[in-house]
């Protein structure tokens, strides 16, 4: 298992909060761009470390350079999540867990902290990177969130390609849920905990700008009850992005997640003056005392300060700065 010793809390520290300062929110010296992913908490098994690892650090890459181009945060945190989503290893995209009836159902969200704007979509079953959906919601429609049909209609009308459900479905996911099934999986309201699989993805990012963006995406929960939505794609619960306080993108159990809006929970405390990294830890010490919820978290601030926490056994997550190039299985202050 890999250590790293870097403290995230520190990184760019010296860099002034300049973010709301102008009208614009911009700032007037180009800043060193940050690019933090992550894949998923839970007790992922060993013999799939290594994908899951592979898989956020060519994310964290594919979004990094975006943003060194001179691309835009949310330019970088689409460029990664659409990595992940093409990564069957996730659950997001394609090779997601299916619901009951054996269909995937995809959830996504992405937020702009220089602006506020946020578009998400849920319940789609004919995208295959629902989170560019997203993207064309936040800069294309005077709406937030779209469901459903809806969403595939909005989506399809704005350029991006339907495709078949089959074609999102895997055969190991047909076998996943036939077993799950036979265990009677998630019959119980309380029984998600921190050895089940969740493997949403999401990403956090700073640009030259100054600004932050957060993006989330997700199939959701194996053997959910079709329509079920969890937090990934609403606003304040995975995914929240505000230039005042930072970018934050949250994995776990979704419903305890969506009670205490714990990004916008999170964003707060970094705005109240906590370093990332200790808003991180909170977050997660909160969701636990208050629901028993599991999880992870991560987040970036405007002064290129990031948080990294969870309290599963495993969370996959890469980081790329000027300043440090890590990833890991596991993260431990």
């Amino acid at each position: 298992m890999r250590r790293f010793t870097f403290r995230p809390s520190d990184m760019l520290s010296s860099l002034p909060r300049l973010a709301g300062t102008f009208p614009s929110g911009r700032f007037a010296v180009a800043v060193d761009p940050v690019m933090l992913v992550h894949g998923g908490a839970w007790a992922i098994p060993d013999d799939v470390v290594d994908a899951h690892l592979h898989g956020v650090q060519a994310a964290a890459a594919a979004g990094f350079a975006v943003l060194q181009r001179g691309g835009s945060c949310l330019d970088g945190v689409e460029a990664a999540v659409v990595a992940m989503e093409d990564d069957e290893t996730f659950d997001a995209g394609r090779g997601s867990f299916l619901n009951m009836d054996g269909r995937v159902q995809l959830d996504a969200c992405m937020m702009d902290g220089a602006t506020l704007r946020a578009g998400g979509v849920g319940c789609v079953e004919h995208i295959r990177n629902p989170i560019r959906a997203a993207k064309k919601i936040l800069t294309e429609s005077p709406h937030v969130y779209f469901v459903g049909h809806g969403a595939e209609r909005f989506a399809h009308q704005h350029g991006i390609e339907l495709c078949h459900n089959d074609d999102l479905v895997l055969i190991r996911e047909v076998d996943r849920l036939r077993e799950a099934k036979k265990q009677g999986y998630l019959q119980m309201p309380d029984e998600f905990g921190p050895m089940r699989s969740v493997d949403t993805v999401g990403a956090v990012a700073l640009d030259r700008d100054g600004n932050v963006a957060a993006a989330t995406s997700t199939g959701g929960t194996l053997n959910k009850a079709p329509g079920r939505v969890g937090d990934s794609s609403l606003i304040g619960c995975g995914c929240y992005a505000d230039n005042l306080s930072a970018a934050v993108s949250t994995t776990g159990w979704g419903e305890p997640m969506m009670k205490l809006v714990l990004s916008k929970w999170t964003a707060d405390r970094v705005e109240q003056g906590l370093v990332p990294q200790d808003a991180a830890q909170r977050a997660l010490y909160y969701l636990k005392s208050r629901l028993n919820g599991h999880g992870g978290i991560i987040l970036v601030d405007c002064k290129g300060r990031v948080g990294i926490a969870h309290n599963t056994p495993r969370m996959a997550w890469a980081l790329v700065s000027q300043a440090a190039t890590s990833s890991g299985i596991k993260f431990e202050t």
